[in-house]
């Protein structure tokens, strides 16, 4: 268990290194303004904090870098401070939750917007249909003999089908179904057994049990939708000249990125994480994103995640704006989804 003033020492070498880039010696910290301890008590809690595993000295006689360990130190201390309450107007999304009322849109711009305040790689993962249940169905009358269904799930998905009737179809007979389609299937999971036997009824008539019948394939439709879909931004951000001491190989990084298998697998951790999530250098599975780090976070309806954000960039990034901005964009995107989705 480290010290307050190893915490305090470390949080100084983290940080500066995060600035500089260059490796930070104990006579540095040391001349700081608002530090007690001289030179040679500083060499003595950075050589400790060296056989923790925390720092690392690139070569004899040059000062100390942070491990993986190091920065996790670090960015877990940052991310149990309480959030300052004042945001960034570069993170705000730009009133995301009135602006935007498609989810596919608003996962876009949460991507552009998170990729532009950090510059970095930004990913936002839609929920994946597994997770989702029936919202709302809505049946329409278009015209004397056509009728359109839209089925939509909480996590955004959206079925809609236009039926065209021989005959016309009674206005009485549109409106009790989709009363009884709501009352009957809202809140069942997507593809659940139970969606064709919660559309049987031995009281209905042949009448309405047929328009039931033809209409119900809307219902289905919805369990067809891809299983999770991933949104990038800043791929150029992260294969820029600002990042490339920093990222030995971007190019298979991005490639690993793309492959999007790895990194699905990586945001999937942070839909069991009630706070923001992070996976430092070597902590990856993947072997080709342990030169980086992803910051993520879980959005969803408050009873549960639905999907994440997140950002991908080298170790040596701005943890604290990334924490801060991963958070408030997972915080827009479960207004949304509360506004319109539960609203």
């Amino acid at each position: 268990m480290l010290s307050e003033r190893q915490e305090l020492i470390l949080e100084i070498a983290v940080d500066a290194y995060l600035k500089t880039g260059t490796p930070v010696g104990s006579k540095a910290i040391a001349e700081r303004a608002d530090f007690d301890w001289g030179p040679s008590t500083v060499r003595a809690e950075l050589g400790a904090l060296e056989r923790e595993g925390y720092l690392l000295q690139p070569h004899t006689s040059a000062g100390r870098i942070p491990t993986d360990a190091g920065y996790r130190r670090f960015a877990d201390r940052l991310i149990e401070a309480t959030p300052s309450p004042a945001k960034s107007p570069a993170v705000a999304m730009g009133g995301l939750a009135q602006a935007r009322r498609e989810v596919e849109d608003a996962l876009r711009e949460t991507t552009a917007a998170l990729a532009q305040a950090n510059d970095l790689l930004a990913l936002a993962t839609a929920p994946p249909v597994s997770t989702a249940t029936i919202h709302r169905v809505e049946v329409l009358l278009l015209q004397p003999r056509v009728v359109a269904v839209v089925a939509i799930a909480d996590n955004g998905d959206v079925a809609k089908r236009v039926f065209t009737f021989s005959s016309p179809v009674d206005t009485g007979l549109v409106e009790w179904a989709s009363s009884f389609l709501n009352e009957r299937l809202a809140g069942l999971g997507i593809g659940s057994s139970m969606v064709s036997s919660r559309l049987q009824d031995p009281e209905l008539g042949d009448r309405e049990r047929e328009f039931l019948t033809e209409i119900g394939t809307a219902i289905a439709e919805l369990a067809e939708a891809t299983p999770q879909q991933l949104y990038m931004d800043g791929t150029g951000r992260l294969l820029s000249e600002s990042h490339a001491g920093d990222i030995p190989h971007p190019d298979g990084v991005v490639s690993a990125l793309e492959g999007r298998v790895s990194v699905l697998s990586v945001l999937r951790s942070a839909l069991r994480e009630r706070s923001v999530f992070l996976c430092i250098g070597e902590e990856n599975p993947e072997p080709a994103l342990r030169s980086v780090s992803v910051v993520g976070a879980g959005y969803g309806l408050g009873y549960r995640n639905l999907g994440a954000v997140g950002v991908v960039g080298p170790l040596r990034m701005d943890y604290a704006k990334a924490i801060d901005s991963v958070r408030d964009a997972a915080g827009e995107l479960s207004r949304l989804f509360a506004t319109v989705y539960e609203g």
